[in-house]
């Protein structure tokens, strides 16, 4: 249905993400990855959301005089936040470790944000989750990252992974938005903002 509202457009999809690739063609798209090499660095006053949308829009920002009055861009950025810190990608094995430690026994946000950019516009959206972990063993801990090697996930961990199933107790919110992508906000800006009757 999406892809009839959107037939106007070519969708182009500036993520390396699996996940978020995956979550596009789920929902009926026709897509095409277009990646720009950009150095992830926001300025440190900045908090929660504000990280997310700005480092969403300097993803967007790499392509600015590149895009077709056709193009409909669609870049994002997720962190996970927790103890009024960012928690991205880890940056080693036992980087991964001490982050997990951080979200054992605990509740932490997942937040999204998710730039729409066209030839002359360009809007962004954030959703927030709130995911609580039980207490994590450092032996879990450590077979976990053995075994899934999370080190391309923000907050060293996939909801998705076996760590999801065994480790979390409570989740408030959209559980896609914690695997990459709030499918349902995205769908919804989607529809309102470009569809076409049809």
């Amino acid at each position: 249905m999406l892809r009839d509202k959107l037939k106007e457009y070519k969708i182009i999809l500036a993520s390396g993400s699996p996940r978020r690739q995956q979550f596009f063609r789920d929902l009926d798209l026709d897509i095409e990855i277009r990646l720009k090499e950009i150095e992830e660095v926001y300025p440190p006053n900045l908090k929660a959301s504000e990280i997310t949308n700005y480092l969403a829009e300097l993803k967007a920002k790499a392509f600015d005089g590149n895009l077709q009055k056709n193009e409909l861009l669609i870049t994002s950025d997720t962190i996970v936040w927790h103890n009024d810190q960012a928690l991205g990608k880890p940056k080693d094995y036992e980087d991964a470790v001490a982050i997990l430690k951080k979200l054992s026994n605990a509740t932490h946000e997942v937040i999204t944000s998710v730039c729409f950019s066209t030839h002359g516009s360009k809007a962004t959206i954030f959703e927030v989750t709130k995911v609580t972990f039980n207490s994590l063993s450092e032996t879990a801990i450590r077979y976990y990252i053995d075994n899934y090697k999370p080190f391309d996930k923000a907050g060293a961990y996939g909801i998705q992974d076996w760590i999801g199933l065994v480790g979390i107790s409570k989740i408030e919110g959209s559980y896609t938005n914690v695997v990459g992508l709030p499918t349902e906000k995205v769908y919804n800006y989607l529809t309102q903002h470009f569809g076409i009757n049809v």
